[in-house]
């Protein structure tokens, strides 16, 4: 599964884009992270549907408390990219 994700609200500064990265690999998924000049974070994941799914659950949370995520756009299809790991740009 690829999931492709614009998020909104305290995401730039905040060490965002790092513990996306962290909790991307700790799922074992692929794909890239970086801010947008709107203020907020634009991100792709592909993995295994289950490990992307638990991703999106702690994405919404915002990962750590100084991270305040507002909104959320998701889009998911099956047919992946093929990353070959999670990088920050």
């Amino acid at each position: 599964m690829l999931a492709h994700a614009i998020v909104t609200g305290q995401v730039q500064g905040v060490g965002f884009r790092y513990t996306a990265q962290q909790h991307a690999e700790q799922y074992n998924l692929k794909g890239w992270v970086q801010n947008q000049p709107d203020g907020s974070v634009e991100l792709e994941v592909e993995g295994e549907d289950s490990q992307v799914e638990s991703f999106l659950q702690k994405l919404r949370k915002g990962f750590s408390p100084s991270i305040h995520v507002h909104d959320i756009e998701v889009t998911t299809q099956q047919k992946e990219q093929g990353f070959r790991r999670f990088s920050i740009k």
